[in-house]
C-alpha cells in the first residue's frame, strides 16, 4: 500500500511539474520566453515583467489594476482610428460623458493606465503626429480599455483627430506623441 501511495506521490508531482513549465505567468512569475508571460509582460531574466519599450506598468507598484499614468511631459503612442458614433466600433457610450461622440468631433479614448481611472475625462491632450510633426487638440471621451484588448500605448481617436494631423486612416496605426494641453 506504501509504495502505491509513493508511485501516485511521484505521478502528480512529475504532472504538477510538466504542466507548470507550460503555464504563463504573471507580474515576477518564472519564464523563458516572451510566451510564458501574461497579456503585455515580457520575459526579462527568467521573470514576467513590464515591457519597457512600450511604456507598460502593469507590475510596477499599482497592483496592476491601475498603474500610475506618466505625469510631466511628452509620451510617445500609438494613434489608432475609433469611431466613436453609436453603432460605431467604440461600442457603447464613451465612458466619460455616457454619450455617442459625431466622426466630426476631435475626440480620443486612451489607454488604461493614460485614462487614469477617468482622471483625464473631459480635458485636453495635444497629438503630434510623427510622421509630419502636425498636432491637434482632442478631448479624452473614453477608455481603450487594456482588459478589452486596448494595447497599453494607445490613443484611439475619431476620424476628425486623423484628419487634422493629414493622415490617412488606412494605415490603422501611427507612430504619436501626445502630452496634456
Amino acid at each position: 500500500m506504501t509504495k502505491l501511495a509513493l508511485i501516485l506521490s511521484l505521478c502528480i508531482i512529475i504532472t504538477t511539474v510538466i504542466s507548470s513549465s507550460n503555464a504563463i505567468s504573471s507580474c515576477n512569475g518564472p519564464c523563458k520566453s516572451l510566451n510564458d508571460c501574461d497579456g503585455q509582460l515580457i520575459c526579462i531574466r527568467g521573470k514576467c515583467n513590464d515591457d519597457p519599450d512600450v511604456g507598460t506598468n502593469i507590475c510596477g507598484g499599482g497592483g496592476g489594476s491601475s498603474p500610475s499614468p506618466p505625469s510631466t511631459g511628452s509620451t510617445p503612442g500609438m494613434l489608432t482610428l475609433n469611431d466613436f458614433s453609436e453603432g460605431g466600433d467604440g461600442g457603447g457610450p464613451s465612458e466619460c460623458d455616457e454619450k455617442y461622440h459625431d466622426n466630426n468631433e476631435r475626440v480620443v479614448a486612451l489607454t488604461t493606465r493614460w485614462y487614469d481611472n477617468g482622471s483625464r475625462c473631459g480635458k485636453m491632450i495635444r497629438i503630434r503626429a510623427d510622421k509630419n510633426g502636425k498636432s491637434v487638440t482632442a478631448k479624452v471621451v473614453d477608455e481603450c480599455d487594456i482588459k478589452d484588448g486596448c494595447k497599453n500605448n494607445v490613443v484611439d481617436g475619431s476620424i476628425a483627430v486623423w484628419r487634422a494631423l493629414g493622415l490617412n486612416t488606412d494605415e490603422g496605426r501611427v507612430p504619436i506623441t501626445w502630452s496634456m494641453a
